[in-house]
């Protein structure tokens, strides 16, 4: 099936290409591959929530990080879309790089990462297996709980 009858079939619609916040392109084509720029669950270009990830007062829960992880996929998906022309020009997954703003005691990353890595495997099928790092890190842009990068595969 392709991607955009996956899409379609989950009811998704990819969103606009959200405008990069420095001087860089949101992907970049080289050879079958598509490199994307870290993308943030931006929605209609505003972030969900800010803050860091962890239990507790004030700050963001992990079940809505894990979602905001699967909205810097689905930006990644449509940025790579965009740079090759046709969401079904993209076959596959490679590489997932996912960075979780969090407080020092929270080690739930790759859980929070999952909501990234979960919708690329539904939208791409066993193409969309792929290699991942989930990393903690102290502070984002924009103060964005949850960043996304992923390299793609192109037929």
């Amino acid at each position: 099936m392709t991607a955009s009858a996956m899409l379609a079939e989950l009811g998704i619609e990819l969103p606009s290409v959200p405008q990069p916040a420095g001087a860089y392109i949101p992907a970049k084509v080289s050879g079958d591959l598509v490199f994307t720029a870290g993308q943030l669950p931006l929605v209609s270009g505003v972030l969900p929530a800010t803050g860091k990830v962890g239990e507790g007062r004030d700050l963001v829960d992990p079940a809505d990080a894990y979602q905001y992880a699967r909205l810097c996929a689905l930006n990644a998906i449509a940025a790579a879309a965009a740079a090759v022309g046709d969401v079904d020009r993209i076959t596959g997954v490679l590489k997932v790089t996912g960075f979780v703003a969090s407080v020092p005691a929270f080690t739930g990353q790759p859980g929070v990462i999952n909501g990234a890595s979960e919708l690329l495997g539904h939208v791409f099928g066993d193409a969309g297996r792929h290699a991942r790092s989930a990393v903690g890190v102290p502070v984002l842009p924009l103060d964005s709980p949850v960043e996304v990068e992923v390299i793609f595969t192109l037929a």
